[in-house]
């Protein structure tokens, strides 16, 4: 027999997802029936989709935010992303911390290794 598709359409359906999962996952991954897998996995999905829906980031309105945003994303430290970018430390720390404006040599390797569109980085400074 098909499973219906879980679909929340409030925060007081979202909370009771949520408490269910919780309830789930709370009894350990060795006490699991091949079952509740499969309902963690549908929970999981549907809150997910409430929440894309539901919970708008807003983008990052300044270089240094796209910048970090992509810093999170490509889990990298301050160094490691000066190193990607082939520039030094100090000189990214001083482009985060607006104490430097960024050069072309910054501009084109942010849009070339971090995919950071070109036009965007050109309004940006």
């Amino acid at each position: 027999m098909p499973v219906k598709k879980k679909i929340i359409t409030s925060k007081k359906d979202y909370n009771e997802v949520m408490r269910s999962l919780e309830n789930i996952v709370n009894k350990g991954e060795k006490n699991l029936s091949s079952r509740e897998l499969k309902q963690i996995k549908d929970l999981a999905l549907a809150a997910q989709e409430y929440e894309q829906k539901s919970y708008h980031i807003p983008a990052p309105e300044t270089l240094e935010g796209i910048i970090e945003l992509k810093m999170f994303e490509h889990k990298l430290k301050q160094k490691d992303l000066a190193k990607l970018l082939g520039i030094g430390e100090a000189k990214l720390s001083q482009i985060l911390s607006k104490k430097r404006r960024p050069d072309v040599l910054f501009l084109k390797a942010a849009h070339e290794k971090l995919g950071i569109d070109g036009n965007m980085l050109l309004q940006l400074i």
